[in-house]
């Protein structure tokens, strides 16, 4: 059976490659002989070809650099490798060989900045005990949400975003942005958060010690849903990794590149990072690097099968 064109090509390539890398052993022009090709022809594919590897290799840095400027030059080599596995052509892709990419291309992950305190734990209110103790990993929606506060300027004023996330899946299940750090915009989130997942009774809530979580209104809202408080230790923002780490995420690639002129201009931009980008498309590690609608979703499809 005669070969085609393109075999033949792909064959005459390999050859021309093992005389390239074995230059240094034997002749170019004895290699030639045995492997019957033409020297002329070699010296031809050292000057000028792109090879098919090359090519392959081109298109997998390409849509590394999409993928980069997608996160906002946020995320590092395991999300990004986690990215290219949704499409089959880059499924074997491996870590190791997206880091040694974007070593290359100079892709390197923004350091973040730190946190300034947004909530006033300094009061005389009662406070809860510290129930979550760092036990992030739950089995299943709804068990716990943790809540924090973060600000942003909108015109020349202070606003602060209020979330509260769910700890299976990290997906963001209630937020509101407020001119005030009064104890209403913590109780407007946490209302859309139950209105949008109807959790049951025993549902634990965990924040900071801020006085809008301490406050007795917050606190009656809570008692009418049969839900669980619990606060961080005093001073203890590893007590509330979770959600400190959500705001630095968005606060590196969202806020401190965005300049809002009005509350509805912010709104809508929080809306679109919040609803689209983060529960939708930004993976997780502690999701088995799938989007937290996407985990969820596959939980839930599980449980069905069952």
């Amino acid at each position: 059976m005669k070969k085609s064109h393109g075999h033949l090509q792909q064959d005459t390539e390999m050859i021309f490659k093992f005389i390239k890398e074995n230059r240094s052993s034997f002749q170019v022009k004895k290699m030639c002989h045995v492997f019957n090709v033409s020297p002329s022809g070699y010296y031809r594919w050292i000057k000028a070809p792109i090879s098919t590897r090359q090519i392959e290799k081109d298109h997998l840095k390409k849509r590394i650099q999409e993928l980069f400027e997608q996160h906002n030059g946020m995320v590092g080599s395991p999300i990004i490798t986690a990215d290219l596995h949704d499409q089959p052509e880059f499924s074997n892709v491996s870590r190791q060989r997206v880091a040694r990419m974007m070593k290359e291309m100079g892709l390197k992950c923004r350091t973040v900045k730190k946190f300034v305190v947004t909530t006033d734990s300094k009061h005389t209110e009662p406070v809860a005990p510290n129930l979550l103790d760092r036990k992030f990993t739950v089995s299943s929606p709804d068990l716990v949400w943790v809540t924090d506060i973060t600000y942003l300027k909108i015109g020349s004023k202070w606003h602060y975003l209020t979330v509260f996330i769910d700890l299976f899946s990290r997906i963001v299940v209630g937020w509101d942005l407020s001119d005030s750090l009064e104890r209403h915009s913590a109780i407007r989130a946490l209302n859309k958060a139950i209105l949008r997942r109807h959790p049951g009774q025993g549902l634990m809530v965990h924040s900071d010690r801020g006085v809008q979580y301490a406050s007795s209104d917050f606190r009656a809202l809570l008692q009418k849903r049969g839900f669980v408080q619990s606060m961080s230790r005093k001073g203890n923002c590893w007590d509330n990794a979770v959600a400190e780490s959500f705001f630095h995420t968005i606060k590196t690639q969202m806020i401190h590149h965005c300049t809002f002129h009005n509350v509805a201009e912010a709104e809508q931009t929080l809306f679109h990072y919040i609803k689209v980008y983060y529960n939708r498309q930004r993976k997780h590690s502690t999701n088995e690097y799938k989007a937290p609608a996407q985990y969820e979703l596959e939980w839930w499809d599980d449980r069905k099968a069952a």
